[in-house]
């Protein structure tokens, strides 16, 4: 059996990723790049992919709109948008210095399932401008994968564009985490053979990750205890900074016993 590691050991290993990623990031000057899919065999090659050939595709594209995922990359290309004023445990550190957390999501999406990820982040605040600017970009892209965006604005910009947008739209923070500890409820579930009934789970803070667990989950008390200690009934909550439980999940749901 190995040795266990001393309090300073395992201290400099939980800095070495840090470390390690000042250094390369730095060598690599960024985590993704454009590539090319197809063959560019000489100079001949792009009258294909650019000027002239290229306007067979376009004229195509023109008379039906939806042959744009046949002839462009808009099929698998998803933007990973962000304001940066919620980035990981940073908080709100602006969108040049959140662009490194974009660029990693944008090497997930590629490694990890073949999508080409787009990181943009954008130098507003204001949710109006963050919704119209990604409605702009749709004719581009295939998806939008919103990232670390503060709350409560988050919940008003993504319920707008899954209204108003023809491409899907996902937060991770919400959707991506509440598919992720309800799939862990499940399984903690199964393996003390327990029923949903038999159990209490508590929401700390309504952040948009429990929120967004909130309105996955088939249960929730019939109220809601805030930050500062006032307990709100069900379906009376109000104000800004619990605005999206009057969504619907409380309503929904059932109480736990």
């Amino acid at each position: 059996m190995a040795d266990k590691l001393t309090k300073e050991e395992l201290l400099a290993k939980a800095k070495k990723p840090a470390e390690d990623a000042m250094r390369l990031h730095q060598f690599y000057r960024g985590k993704v790049e454009t590539a090319l899919k197809c063959r560019v065999r000489d100079f001949n090659d792009f009258a294909i992919w650019y000027t002239p050939g290229v306007a067979a595709p376009c004229k195509a594209i023109q008379a039906d709109p939806d042959l744009v995922y046949q002839y462009t990359n808009k099929w698998n290309t998803v933007a990973v948008i962000s304001d940066g004023t919620r980035v990981l445990g940073l908080g709100d550190i602006g969108p040049k210095a959140g662009l490194p957390v974009m660029e990693g999501k944008a090497l997930l999406y590629k490694y990890l399932g073949g999508v080409d990820g787009i990181a943009l982040t954008l130098d507003t605040k204001d949710p109006d401008e963050i919704i119209r600017t990604v409605q702009l970009l749709q004719p581009a892209i295939g998806g939008v994968n919103l990232e670390d965006f503060s709350q409560p604005k988050c919940f008003r910009i993504l319920d707008t564009l899954r209204a108003t947008c023809e491409i899907p739209i996902w937060h991770d923070d919400q959707q991506g985490t509440a598919m992720v500890t309800l799939a862990g409820l499940i399984n903690a579930l199964k393996i003390v053979r327990k029923n949903i009934n038999q159990v209490q789970i508590a929401f700390i803070g309504t952040g948009a990750a429990n929120v967004a667990a909130g309105a996955f989950y088939p249960f929730i008390r019939s109220g809601v205890t805030l930050p500062n200690g006032t307990k709100i009934k069900r379906g009376k909550l109000r104000g800004e900074d619990c605005a999206v439980f009057k969504r619907g999940p409380a309503e929904r749901a059932r109480p736990v016993v």
